[in-house]
C-alpha cells in the first residue's frame, strides 16, 4: 500500500526540484529523501519523476498522480486542524519562524518569560530565510517585518520597527559626515542584495546616498552590522540593531521608513489554548518593547 510518508516524499521533490531542497523543507537527510523516491516508484512501477541537469521534472505519471497527492495533502491537514480544534492542553510543540535578528537580539527575554510561565509548551524557534507556509504546517506562528498574502490567515500588527544610519567613528574621521544634498558623493556604503532591493528602507537609502559607492551587499543584518563595525561604509540598520553599539547614528534630512511587525498563526490554529496563549504573550510582550524596536 502507498503510505504518505512517502507521498510526501514525491510532493515535495516536485515543488522545489531538488533532493536537497526537499530535505531541507522536509526536515531530512537528502539520501532519505532519495531512498524514499526510489521505494516508492519501486512500489507503484512507474517513474514519476526523472532527473535532468537542472534538476527534477514529472513525468507524465507524476503529472497524473499530482492533483490527487495534493489533495490527500489538503485532507491529512484538514484532520489535523480537526483534532487540534480539540486539543485543550497548555502542552505540547510550538514551532516559530521568524528573521533571524529578531530572534537573536529581541526574542530571548521574551521566550524566556513565556517558558517560566509555560513549562509544558516546547518552542523551536526556526530562523529560516525562506518564508515557511502556516497553510502546510510547516510553522504554527510567524513573526515578520511583512505582512503575509497566505490564505487563511489571521495575524495582527504588533509594532514597528525603525531604522538608522550608522557609521563607525573611525569611518567618519577619515571621510567626514556625508552632505546628503549631494547624495553623499565621497562616501561608500552596505546595502542588501539585489533581491531585497525593494524593501523601503533600501529604496530610501540608496535614493539618499544615490552619489556613494555601493562596496558591499548582504541579505544579513548582522553581517550588515559587522560590515558597518569594521569601517567599510555607513549603513541602514534596525534601530534595535544598531542603536546598542558604539556606531553613530547620523541624522538623515528625512526620517527613514518604518516596518510594520505582523504576528500570525492559521485561522484554525488560533483558539487552540497554547497557540493562543503564546500569541496573546508575545503581542503584549512586542507592545511592551515598542520603544526599543521604535525609539521616539
Amino acid at each position: 500500500m502507498l503510505q504518505w510518508d512517502d507521498l510526501r516524499i514525491f510532493l515535495a521533490i516536485a515543488r522545489s526540484g531538488t533532493l536537497s531542497k526537499a530535505a531541507v523543507a522536509l526536515g531530512v537527510r537528502q539520501t532519505t529523501v532519495g531512498r524514499r523516491l526510489e521505494a516508492l516508484e519501486e512500489r507503484t512501477g512507474a517513474k514519476l519523476l526523472q532527473k535532468t541537469p537542472s534538476g527534477y521534472i514529472l513525468t507524465p505519471a507524476g503529472q497524473a498522480i499530482l492533483d490527487h497527492v495534493e489533495k490527500i495533502e489538503t485532507d491529512i491537514r484538514s484532520v489535523a486542524s480537526v483534532i487540534d480544534g480539540h486539543d485543550t492542553r497548555l502542552e505540547g510543540a510550538l514551532r516559530l519562524t521568524t528573521i533571524e535578528c529578531l530572534a537573536t537580539r529581541v526574542l530571548p527575554p521574551i521566550l524566556a518569560e513565556f517558558q517560566r510561565n509555560f513549562p509544558r509548551i516546547q518552542l523551536e524557534v526556526d530562523t529560516d530565510r525562506r518564508n515557511l507556509s502556516l497553510t502546510r504546517r510547516e510553522a504554527d506562528v510567524v513573526l515578520r517585518p511583512a505582512a503575509l498574502s497566505q490564505s487563511e490567515i489571521t495575524a495582527r500588527k504588533v509594532g514597528k520597527i525603525a531604522f538608522g544610519l550608522f557609521a563607525s567613528r573611525d569611518y567618519l574621521r577619515s571621510r567626514g559626515v556625508p552632505d546628503w544634498e549631494d547624495g553623499a558623493v565621497g562616501h561608500s556604503i552596505v546595502l542588501a542584495e539585489s533581491d531585497l532591493m525593494t524593501l523601503q528602507e533600501m529604496q530610501w537609502f540608496s535614493a539618499l546616498a544615490n552619489a556613494a559607492d555601493v562596496v558591499l551587499r548582504s541579505n544579513d543584518h548582522h553581517f550588515q552590522l559587522a560590515a558597518v563595525q569594521a569601517g567599510a561604509g555607513i549603513g541602514c540598520l534596525p534601530r534595535y540593531l544598531g542603536d546598542p553599539t558604539n556606531l553613530v547614528r547620523l541624522p538623515p534630512p528625512d526620517p527613514p521608513p518604518e516596518r510594520d511587525l505582523w504576528l500570525a498563526t492559521r485561522a484554525d490554529l488560533r483558539n487552540i489554548p497554547r497557540i493562543r496563549a503564546f500569541t496573546d504573550f508575545v503581542a503584549q510582550a512586542l507592545r511592551q518593547r515598542g520603544h526599543i524596536l521604535s525609539p521616539t
